[in-house]
């Protein structure tokens, strides 16, 4: 089965599919990016997450960060060895952007 997106829940019995890995905050490969429309593009939130206007615009900056940053290159090294096969959960919509989808085109291609 080709790996894919997989929307995490809370709904009461639902279980995470075998062989997926979650990319949620506040884990390792959690998007740093953090939609915050209300704060200038950029700003720090938190010590962690940086503010971005817009979902789409956070995936976009992940995506940049992960190709251009030293520190997103290393992370994508990462990735590459340990989430390459498996299927990624996150608990964005299905029918959005989310930065899991630029996870999968990177570990799997």
């Amino acid at each position: 089965m080709k790996p894919q997106r997989v929307q995490l829940s809370r709904k009461k019995g639902w279980r995470m599919p075998p062989d997926t890995i979650s990319v949620a905050r506040p884990g390792k490969w959690g998007n740093p990016f953090s939609v915050h429309p209300e704060l200038p593009a950029g700003s720090p939130v938190a010590p962690r997450y940086i503010a971005m206007p817009s979902v789409a615009e956070a995936v976009a900056a992940y995506r940049r960060w992960l190709l251009e940053d030293p520190a997103g290159r290393a992370l994508a090294i990462e990735a590459k060895a340990a989430l390459r096969g498996h299927s990624l959960a996150c608990w964005c919509s299905l029918d959005g952007p989310c930065h899991a989808d630029v996870l999968l085109e990177l570990v799997n291609t």
